[in-house]
């Protein structure tokens, strides 16, 4: 069974990302464990919301399926930490590595409240409802991954959480067409509104110039996370900090490219080549390296986005240095 799930798990990842898989190779075995076992979790609470598989052809459901959908994946992620058996394998997975890595319970809600703001089709009119939906749909799988590498102190948590949020954005940036499909816009409305976009014709090429704009706009906004998110390198054993970089390497090259292209960022799904990931893989490496020399500690921007108290624990203010 152990082998079967690690086999799901692989298998999920390769299909379901494959920027995020070539950097998860770095990990030291019983980490890439525990890394794609939570990815495959992750990927498929994504899938049973939007109705669709290993991250493709998605589909909206109605409103009724879909909070259905999400109540089946909040009970079973009760159930997982209550020890119960799971026969569905991501959550098979998800309690291996949850109670194993000792996964904050909250942690995990908190992602799935992430798919909840799909499921009530939450409008965004900030930068700030923005940040909040990112936090909750990748930031928080920042804290959980960073738990799986042995991270604890609040303020490399923080800095973890930095890096979910820059990938989110820069994956929104990507799919901004492909959501609009579906019916789903992350832009802050106030941007859109500046833009003179409709939100009901963002997928319409006339607006592919103005929507180039915004794209640019929300990838330098992604920048100061990726900055914050590198510090939080030294504080991660190297081969997880060099996985890690690389990811960040990878996803951050995403942005740059559909900055470039422009208006034709949405002709063809922006990736990145096999050659470029072996490229940044080494780049990647250079700055896991480099970040065991840092002696000086950097206090995390205050303007940043900050991730919510809980009750049940706590976190650093912004400013913390690590």
């Amino acid at each position: 069974m152990s082998e079967a799930l690690l086999e799901h798990a692989t298998h999920t990842i390769a299909v379901g990302s494959k920027s995020f898989a070539a950097a998860a190779r770095l990990f030291a075995p019983e980490v890439r464990r525990s890394v794609l076992m939570l990815y495959a979790w992750c990927r498929h609470c994504d899938d049973v919301v939007d109705g669709q598989e290993l991250g493709f052809t998605a589909v909206t459901q109605d409103a009724g399926a879909a909070a259905d959908a999400l109540a089946r994946l909040e009970a079973q992620t009760r159930q997982a930490y209550a020890g119960e058996a799971m026969r569905e394998p991501a959550f098979a997975a998800f309690q291996e590595v949850a109670l194993r890595c000792a996964i904050a319970p909250q942690h995990a809600f908190d992602h799935l409240a992430g798919f909840a703001m799909d499921v009530r089709e939450a409008r965004y009119e900030t930068l700030d409802d923005t940040l909040r939906y990112s936090y909750h749909v990748a930031g928080v799988v920042g804290l959980m991954m960073a738990t799986i590498m042995g991270a604890k102190e609040p303020a490399v948590l923080d800095r973890a959480c930095d890096l979910g949020i820059a990938f989110q954005l820069t994956n929104i940036a990507r799919d901004i067409v492909d959501d609009a499909q579906i019916g789903r816009c992350y832009l802050p409305a106030q941007w859109l509104r500046e833009a003179g976009i409709p939100q009901e014709e963002l997928a319409l090429p006339r607006h592919r110039a103005a929507l180039a704009r915004l794209a640019a706009r929300l990838v330098e906004q992604a920048e100061p996370y990726y900055a914050s998110a590198t510090v939080g390198l030294a504080a991660l054993p190297l081969r997880s900090a060099w996985a890690i970089a690389t990811a960040h390497r990878v996803y951050r090259q995403i942005g740059i490219e559909v900055k470039a292209r422009g208006a034709t960022a949405w002709d063809k799904r922006v990736g990145t080549s096999r050659a470029t990931k072996l490229w940044l893989l080494c780049r990647g490496g250079f700055d896991a390296l480099a970040s065991r020399f840092r002696k000086t500690a950097t206090l995390r921007p205050a303007a940043l986005w900050q991730r919510p108290v809980h009750a049940a624990g706590r976190h650093a203010a912004p400013a913390t240095a690590v």
